[in-house]
């Protein structure tokens, strides 16, 4: 089967604009989560979602200083493990006994968190709340 110029032409023309829509897709497909995303979702008042609302505050928030990689006071926020590693930073039913309350509120003799000088904006009343709500609930895993 031969293929004449104009089919050659046309099958070209095709492969480019398949090219060109998969980069498209590709490059428009960025799920990054910025501090103006986060500070959008509101965390609901009861039933409150570590993976969908807490960790992903974490993520934006704090992880720039409190990673698994060289973790600020050794606390490790990328992960639910991380965060229970130390069971003064999260006491499961008393958010008010937690050293990670304790913190975001800059209460008792600790700094707010995050800092004023970090890229990141403070968190808002809502997150704060939220955080206190999820380890008021147990603080799961869920």
């Amino acid at each position: 089967m031969k293929i004449n110029i104009s089919q050659a032409r046309t099958i070209k023309f095709l492969l480019f604009v398949l090219i060109y829509l998969v980069l498209f897709f590709v490059i428009s497909c960025d799920d990054t989560i910025t501090d103006n995303d986060i500070d959008k979702i509101i965390i609901p008042s009861s039933n409150v979602s570590y993976i969908e609302y807490i960790q992903p505050v974490f993520n934006v928030k704090c992880t720039g200083c409190h990673d698994g990689q060289n973790p600020e006071t050794n606390l490790d926020l990328t992960s639910w493990a991380g965060v229970r590693s130390d069971a003064s930073i999260v006491v499961p039913y008393y958010p008010e006994n937690s050293k990670l309350v304790w913190s975001i509120e800059g209460i008792y003799g600790y700094l707010p968190m995050p800092p004023i000088n970090a890229p990141v904006r403070p968190l808002t009343e809502n997150q704060i709340e939220g955080i206190r709500t999820w380890i008021k609930e147990g603080a799961e895993y869920n």
